[in-house]
């Protein structure tokens, strides 16, 4: 697999110029040192995203020293929803993280050929461990469900090493029949 690099700059100036100039302010946090404040090229930090999803790992290079981190968070704007700054937590590849990863639900197509319907409760699993192993998303089968079955930790097959932090109770998803999704929203339409 191939290394996902990010070139940073230390901002100088205001954050208004960066935007202007076609770079989004950001900030690096280490672990142990202050935060640096950073600008990078909108074009590469979208492409990123867009691929490896907003908890990206991804190696920073700033000064032509490489860092091994993740995105932390993203924030977008509220109306055009571009991104305006970017906080990335850098570490060590053997330091373990608590990361919220986002849930794919593979094989809903299947399920609506057999008229059942994929109910997300959760979009996202919180787990830990080393920085490094962590995945940039989970991926659950959700084709031979039935309808009645719920999707719990116990569907999840993380790599070796990665721990489920959310309740083993946890309901992530649920399947049910395409008819009882139906008679559900009528009856909360009615009025009283």
């Amino acid at each position: 697999m191939e290394d996902t690099i990010i070139k940073a700059t230390v901002r100088s100036n205001n954050t208004k110029i960066a935007k202007k100039s076609g770079f989004i302010p950001g900030v690096l946090n280490g672990p142990g040192t202050a935060s640096t404040s950073v600008i990078f090229e909108i074009i590469p930090l979208n492409k990123i995203i867009a691929k490896h999803g907003k908890n990206a790992k991804l190696w920073v290079d700033l000064d032509n020293e490489k860092i091994f981190g993740y995105i932390k968070e993203v924030q977008r704007h509220p109306v055009e929803g571009k991104i305006i700054h970017i906080a990335i937590q850098l570490l060590s590849k053997d330091q373990e993280v608590k990361m919220d990863l986002p849930i794919i639900y593979h094989g809903s197509a299947e399920l609506e050929h057999r008229l059942l319907q994929l109910q997300v409760y959760k979009s996202e699993i919180k787990v830990s461990g080393i920085g490094a192993n962590m995945p940039d998303s989970v991926t659950v089968n959700v084709s031979e469900k039935q309808s009645g079955d719920n999707i719990t930790a116990m569907d999840f097959h993380l790599p070796k090493g990665l721990i489920i932090l959310d309740s083993e109770a946890e309901l992530y998803a649920g399947i049910k029949t395409i008819r009882d999704v139906q008679v559900e929203e009528t009856e909360e339409v009615k009025p009283a």
